[in-house]
């Protein structure tokens, strides 16, 4: 699939484009072979709180193994970096993770300001409530791509100290090989050296493991994943029939990741107005909506070494199977 983040959207405040944008990257992913909805449409309001859910599912152990990283080593990492200024998170989420980090750093060691980037107004006006525990802390948002937040925060004035960026929840699980490159080099190019970049990346483990994750018995992926039908429905015009297709996840082990499809239960025809799309499908045929990467650990460290970072430190949860790596910039 095309080296698409799932976290990525049309930027704000260019609302009265957006839907147009929306309606042009359906028209164009629909008419490619296969089929492709990019993974950046899963998150509206609706996805975001399913991806919450997720999260929590006993099957998808990625948050809780993250968790239990940034919590033992909290401390350490600030120390790493100390003095540390401002951290920006990419894909902020409801800012849980960022808390957990901030909780387990010596009260003096907190940064002047936290910069939160997502698409999601709702994940940021969460997270910013939940940050103000943390007083004299700024709170910035960037309601934006990734790419769009980073280019902000290189323009923006900075009085000195150590900036440290998270890209934390595995997001670079889902961006192809050459993708992931892009992205850790458009990182570094936000920063200066000796600056810090912490990533949480999910590993490689047993098929049986990963299928559970991506199709969860109580069917809340599965939401989550035909989600996506019921927003072209709702913001293009679409007729997609609900009953009409199914979630299936697929373990690609030569290419090293999870596949999402929506798959077609009949022979039917599709329209979405607002895009100007026509499509006829099969019984059987699918499209196909994100992409999740897997990594072993030395693969995370050789893709930062190659795009300009130096390791620090490396820590894995050998039961789930997830790894969190702390660089410094070159």
């Amino acid at each position: 699939m095309s080296s698409v983040n799932a976290r990525i959207s049309v930027r704000e405040p260019a609302i009265e484009t957006s839907t147009a944008q929306f309606g042009e990257d359906v028209r164009y992913y629909l008419s490619l072979s296969p089929r492709q909805l990019p993974s950046r449409y899963l998150y509206d309001g609706l996805g975001s709180a399913l991806f919450d859910a997720i999260c929590q599912l006993p099957w998808y152990r990625l948050t809780r193994a993250e968790t239990g990283l940034l919590t033992t080593h909290a401390a350490e990492i600030f120390s790493a970096l100390a003095p540390l200024s401002r951290i920006v998170e990419l894909g902020s989420g409801s800012g849980e993770k960022l808390v957990t980090l901030l909780t387990g750093a010596p009260r003096h060691a907190l940064p002047s300001r936290l910069h939160l980037v997502d698409i999601s107004t709702l994940a940021l006006e969460t997270a910013s409530r939940a940050l103000t525990a943390f007083e004299g802390v700024r709170v910035v948002t960037h309601q934006a791509p990734y790419e769009v937040g980073l280019d902000d925060l290189s323009r923006e004035p900075f009085p000195g100290g150590r900036s440290l960026v998270l890209f934390l929840g595995s997001n670079i699980g889902n961006f192809d090989p050459p993708g992931a490159d892009e992205i850790v080099r458009r990182i570094r190019g936000a920063q200066s050296p000796s600056d810090g970049f912490l990533i949480g990346a999910d590993l490689v483990k047993p098929q049986p493991d990963l299928l559970l994750a991506y199709d969860d018995p109580l069917g809340v992926t599965a939401a989550f994943n035909r989600n996506l039908l019921v927003r072209i429905n709702r913001e293009l015009g679409g007729n997609f029939d609900l009953n009409s297709f199914v979630h299936r996840a697929v373990w690609n082990e030569e290419a090293s990741r999870i596949e999402m499809h929506l798959v077609s239960t009949r022979n039917q025809h599709i329209r979405v107005a607002d895009a100007q799309v026509e499509l006829t499908m099969n019984e059987g045929d699918s499209i196909w909506t994100e992409s999740s990467y897997k990594y072993r650990p030395s693969q995370v460290v050789a893709m930062l070494e190659r795009n300009g970072f130096a390791l620090r430190r490396q820590w894995v949860d050998p039961t789930a199977h997830f790894a969190l790596t702390l660089v410094e910039a070159k």
